[in-house]
């Protein structure tokens, strides 16, 4: 089994794949000359922008569910794999994967919000619907929503369950068969009680579990700070094989930096539009700004927290090309949680083993609950003009059974199927925003011309020639409507007065 899930991931995570990734964030910062940072202080701002409607959550709420899915157990293990696989540079690109992916993320957030729809009550949108509406191909929005739908319903869980049962295990001797029970239990209380509850509980946990991590993170490295200079130096050499012990897994650096990187902010992957396309939200660009923030969070925040205690303490280990050892700090551990388990446990005897399995279970769990409402949306997209309610009963039980299976088989395999489902809807929803930019690019436009005039910027598509936008010229006839029959009932009484 696990030579067949090589021989795909070898396919998939080509190298076209990581020069694309790089390639298409670059793209996108020059094109919207880097909003990621000529909009730091507007993104934040607008975190905390916007209520919660009957039909949509709050811009936070939005965000939130999408820190949910990024931040995982990709910001502990992957971290982790990428350092052993790819030397400390890969943080490096890491980084960079980060920088430039904020563009992306904003572009495919922006369209999410431009082409969504209200579906039973609920906003629901992503890469199906912009694809179908945007690009008019629906035989390739439905391929996306399939390919979504086996990937976090089915391929993804498993490497979240699978780090939660290994952790829970070194910390505290739990079997990793009652791990699995309890979190089928959790899971399903959870994901019974729709939309709503699924983004209550992601704004209630995701910013508490990771800023009490990034909190701890940073008492380790200042405790040590002397030695950070040495580590960043030490990251920027292995980045570009400047570095004698770690030159030859240069081309590994980059490979598994950006590997881990997509597979930690998810920028560009296609699952960001789904959480932020329930925003209730003025303008598209909006929350186009915030999820690009999220991606800065994910990354330069909780993974570099990781990384730094894993390059500070030095335990940790790097293999060469052929396997062979090229920096052995931490003897008889597999790569993932129990090398940022043994270096908070190295500087916090007695708590920081149990710490680093409690984070990790909050992350990883979020991040589960986050995947099922991205496959259920895109179950919502197929079913949305046909009557198949069985078909979200079927999926939870999918995402339960993936859980288990995920927390009792072996990381490798766990780790193979997730870089499948990853880089399945990295190719097809990277296609699709390329082609649809011009529209987010129109929106971007539109937002700074009505800011610079002093305005809350509030979205026209009509007046930008941007067609199929249905929500929102749907949403200007309401309000029409809405303005002229309280013109109506005002009418009589200024008559009488």
């Amino acid at each position: 089994m696990n030579e067949v899930v090589n021989a795909i991931n070898g396919v998939i995570w080509s190298p076209a794949l990581i020069f694309l990734c790089l390639g298409v964030g670059l793209y996108f910062s020059l094109r919207t000359r880097f909003l990621q940072l000529r909009h730091i202080k507007e993104m934040v701002r607008l975190m905390f922008d916007g209520k919660s409607t009957d039909a949509g959550v709050s811009s936070f709420q939005a965000l939130a569910m999408t820190l949910a899915g990024r931040v995982g157990t990709g910001n502990i293990a992957g971290v982790a794999t990428a350092i052993t696989f790819g030397g400390p540079g890969a943080l490096f690109w890491m980084w960079m994967v980060a920088f430039l992916g904020a563009s992306s993320a904003f572009v495919e957030s922006t369209l999410g919000q431009v082409y969504k729809e209200k579906i039973n009550g609920e906003y629901r949108g992503g890469p199906a619907f912009y694809i179908e509406k945007g690009l008019g191909i629906k035989w390739y929005a439905w391929t996306f929503a399939i390919a979504t739908i086996f990937a976090c319903g089915v391929l993804l869980p498993g490497v979240q369950a699978n780090s939660i049962g290994a952790s829970l295990q070194t910390a505290f001797d739990i079997d990793p068969n009652v791990t699995a029970a309890g979190l089928a239990l959790l899971l399903g209380f959870i994901i019974f009680g729709g939309v709503k509850r699924i983004a209550h509980f992601a704004s209630t946990v995701v910013p508490f579990m990771a800023l009490g991590y990034i909190i701890v993170a940073c008492v380790i490295i200042a405790l040590n700070i002397g030695q950070l200079p040495g580590v960043l130096l030490l990251i920027w050499k292995s980045a570009f094989g400047f570095d004698a012990g770690f030159g030859a897994v240069l081309g590994l650096a980059i490979m598994w930096g950006v590997k881990r990187g997509v597979y930690s902010n998810e920028a560009g992957q296609g699952t960001g539009p789904h959480a932020s396309s329930a925003a209730a939200v003025s303008h598209p660009a909006k929350q186009g700004l915030v999820q690009a923030f999220s991606v800065y969070i994910d990354t330069l925040f909780v993974c570099s927290a990781t990384g730094f205690m894993l390059l500070i303490t030095g335990l940790y280990n790097v293999q060469g090309p052929d396997g062979a050892a090229l920096y052995t700090g931490i003897a008889g551990v597999a790569a993932g949680p129990g090398y940022v388990q043994t270096a908070m446990e190295s500087m916090m005897p007695g708590f920081g083993s149990m710490f680093v399995a409690i984070a990790l279970f909050f992350f990883a769990f979020t991040t589960i609950v986050a995947y099922y409402y991205i496959a259920e949306t895109n179950i919502a997209y197929i079913t949305r003009k046909m009557n198949l309610p069985w078909l979200m009963f079927v999926l939870k039980l999918m995402l339960m059974a993936s859980t288990v299976y995920g927390t009792v088989k072996t990381a490798d395999l766990a780790w193979g199927l997730g870089d499948i489902g990853v880089g399945l809807m990295a190719w097809l929803n990277i296609g699709a925003i390329l082609l649809l930019q011009k529209t987010a690019f129109l929106c971007l436009k539109d937002y700074e011309a009505q800011q610079a005039q002093g305005l809350d910027p509030v979205f026209h598509p009509e007046k930008l020639g941007i067609k199929n936008a249905d929500y929102w010229t749907g949403r200007r006839s309401e309000q029409n409507l809405e303005q002229e029959q309280a013109g109506h009932a005002f009418e009589p009484d200024r008559k009488t007065s």
